[in-house]
Parts: C-alpha cells; sequence; structure tokens
C-alpha cells in the first residue's frame, strides 16, 4: 500500500458550515488514503473537527504561518515553504486567498504542490455585490490554481464574468448520504421537548451575520404559540439572536442547542427547515432537509428555487411578505407538510446522493496528484 498523500487544507474559518460539513464528508471517506493539515484563517474557529471520523490522520499545526494578517511577501513566503511539505493544497473561500496569493506569486520559482480552490459563497458584506478590491485580488491570485470549485450555477456564472476563470472553473453540486436521512431521528436535541400539538420550524447554520437569523426569529414570533424555532449552529451572532428573541417576545419559544454533528440522526425532529440568508449557493442544509421529507422555506437566495421539488419552489421567497407568509402557511397545514416534504425526499434521492460528487471530486484531485486514488480501492 502507498503513504498517504499529504494534504493541506486552507480554510476561511473551520467553524461547522456547509463548506467544513462536504470537506469533513470527504476526509472521512478518504480514510487512511490521506493524511490532512488544516489551517484557520480564525484560528480559534475549529468546531468542525468534532464532526472527523477519530481514524483520521489530521493535524491542527499552532507553528503553522499565519493565514489572516496584512498581505506581505515575507508571510506569503512563508506560506509557500509550508506548502512544499504536501501534495495537494486545497483553499476555501476568501478567508484563504492569501494562501492562494502565495501560490501565485512563488509556484513558478519554487516546486510547489498543485493548488485547488473552493469558493462556496460570501458574508454579508459581498451577498449583494462582489468587493472591487477583492474580485480584483481574486484575478490575480487565482492563475496557478489548478481548478476553481463551484457548488452552484450562480458561483459558476460570477467566477466567469468577475474573476476571469471560465476556463479552470468546476462546478460539483454538493451532496449527501441520502439513504442515512430516511429512518426516524435516533438522536436528541438537547432542550427540545415536544408537546402535542407542536410544530417546529428548524435551521441549520453558522451564526453569522450573512445568515441573517434575526429575520427568521421575527418572522417565527409572529406565529401561533405552538410553533417554536430551533436553530443548530454556533458562531458570533449567538447572543444578538438571543437578544432579538427576546425583544420579540420568542425568548421561550428559541432553542439553541449549539453545533451539533452527523445530522441526519436529528434533523428529522424538525417539521420545515427555513432559511433566512441574504446569501447562498447551494446550501447542503437544504440537500439534508429534502432528503429527510422536510419541506424547506427560504429567501429565492443562490440555486435554492432550482434545487427543491416542484411541490416545494412555491415556498422560495421573493420578498419578505412572501417569506411570511410561507411560514405560516407550511406551519398550520400538516398535510401540505407531508406532501412537500415527500416530494423532496424523491428528488434528493435522483438528484443529490453524495455519489455523484464524490466521483467528481475523485476525478479532480486524482488528476492533480497524477492519478492518485483518494476514495476508493487501491
Amino acid at each position: 500500500m502507498s503513504e498517504p498523500v499529504r494534504l493541506l487544507h486552507l480554510h476561511s474559518s473551520f467553524s461547522l458550515g456547509g463548506k467544513e460539513a462536504r470537506a469533513v464528508r470527504l476526509m472521512n471517506l478518504m480514510g487512511p488514503r490521506a493524511r490532512h493539515t488544516i489551517l484557520s484563517a480564525v484560528p480559534e474557529a475549529l468546531d468542525a473537527r468534532e464532526a472527523i471520523d477519530p481514524a483520521v490522520a489530521v493535524d491542527f499545526p499552532e507553528d503553522a504561518p499565519p493565514l489572516h494578517g496584512k498581505p506581505g511577501l515575507t508571510r506569503y513566503r512563508a506560506l509557500a515553504a509550508y506548502m512544499r511539505r504536501f501534495d495537494l493544497v486545497l483553499s476555501y473561500n476568501w478567508g484563504s486567498m492569501d494562501g492562494v496569493m502565495a501560490h501565485r506569486l512563488f509556484a513558478p520559482f519554487r516546486d510547489l504542490p498543485p493548488l485547488i480552490h473552493h469558493e462556496d459563497g460570501f458574508n454579508e458584506d459581498e451577498s449583494v455585490r462582489r468587493n472591487p478590491k477583492r474580485n480584483l485580488f481574486r484575478r490575480l491570485a487565482l492563475p496557478t490554481a489548478e481548478a476553481l470549485v463551484v457548488p452552484s450555477t450562480l458561483l459558476h456564472g460570477i467566477a466567469a464574468a468577475e474573476w476571469g476563470a471560465r476556463r479552470r472553473t468546476a462546478l460539483i453540486r454538493n451532496g449527501i448520504a441520502v439513504a442515512a436521512y430516511a429512518p426516524p431521528p435516533l438522536l436528541a436535541i438537547p432542550g427540545l421537548e415536544r408537546r402535542v400539538g407542536d410544530v417546529v420550524i428548524g435551521t441549520v447554520a453558522g451564526l453569522r451575520k450573512v445568515k441573517d437569523l434575526p429575520r427568521l426569529v421575527r418572522a417565527v414570533a409572529g406565529l401561533p404559540a405552538h410553533v417554536r424555532l430551533v436553530i443548530v449552529g454556533e458562531g458570533p451572532e449567538r447572543a444578538a439572536i438571543a437578544a432579538e428573541a427576546a425583544a420579540c417576545g420568542l425568548a421561550d419559544r428559541l432553542l439553541m442547542p449549539g453545533f451539533m454533528a452527523e445530522p441526519a440522526r436529528w434533523i428529522g425532529h424538525f417539521d420545515l427547515l427555513a432559511l433566512s440568508s441574504r446569501s447562498e449557493q447551494a446550501p447542503i442544509a437544504v440537500i439534508e432537509a429534502m432528503a429527510a421529507g422536510l419541506p424547506v422555506v427560504s429567501p429565492d437566495v443562490g440555486d435554492v428555487a432550482a434545487m427543491v421539488s416542484d411541490a416545494n419552489r412555491p415556498f422560495v421567497a421573493a420578498d419578505e411578505a412572501d417569506f411570511r407568509a410561507s411560514l405560516a402557511r407550511l406551519a398550520g397545514d400538516g398535510d401540505l407538510r407531508a406532501r412537500v416534504g415527500d416530494a423532496n425526499r424523491r428528488l434528493a434521492a435522483l438528484r443529490f446522493d453524495e455519489s455523484a460528487m464524490v466521483a467528481a471530486y475523485e476525478n479532480l484531485y486524482g488528476r492533480a496528484l497524477r492519478g492518485r486514488r483518494l476514495f476508493s480501492g487501491e
């Protein structure tokens, strides 16, 4: 058996969200074929490490060059030198772009491993319009990347039109182990005790401004008292969300249990999934909800309208009033929730099983590693 492939992951943060969930799932599927080193531009944001299989070889070094800080040749030189220890570099989102620039500047002069960059979306400051300076930085940094991976058609168009990366961009749609979501939930959500007649609206998200969870709090506050809200995730906006709930009179109907791994084991406690984000691309939480047979309420962001079933599409809201009305209609009609959820479950099995996603990453990473296989037998 050949030596494990050495992979360096450069993350904007490693708090569990969509990109981290996908990265961890791929790491777990690689098993002993790879050894991973993870750097986070936010060093304290490492919650996603809890979802990594204990059998996976992974390091979180404290002595590596920082991904965050003022741009400069000294730091870029140090990052480039560090990359030489690895066989492949995988970078994720804007927060890792200094690593991409280090690769761009020094790859022509040093024997650096190939780099593949992944873009999954934007924070609130670029949710409507990209920052021109960041767009220029991306254009300058990306030319030595082996590929730029995006999960949505919207991002594919942005990469071509704004970053000049049409030829190197690979569209790989997110996928999950759909069959794992079919059984009833096996794990309790801490603090959730359902009463007869309760309707549970749930969401799974990093607690960041771009997710606009106070909007969801306000919308649920206007629903009847038997409707409860569960927000699973951690992040810097936790206190702001709790304050909004207190101001809206929702505090006794809001539960925030924090980070929870293995959503297949508990997402079925929700009656529907609600997103409130200002910006999304192809949210894994939507796919998870569909696989669990749940309806989805969301603003019309990213590829969400194209992801859900025809039966669910009327609940992808055009504006704030439509968002509130969609929540109210689904919360008040159990038969409708069941019909929409069944349609979503069928579509998830057809379109979003992880086998296609894994095969695409196998092909992409394998080419960069000159034929080395990561997800299947030797």
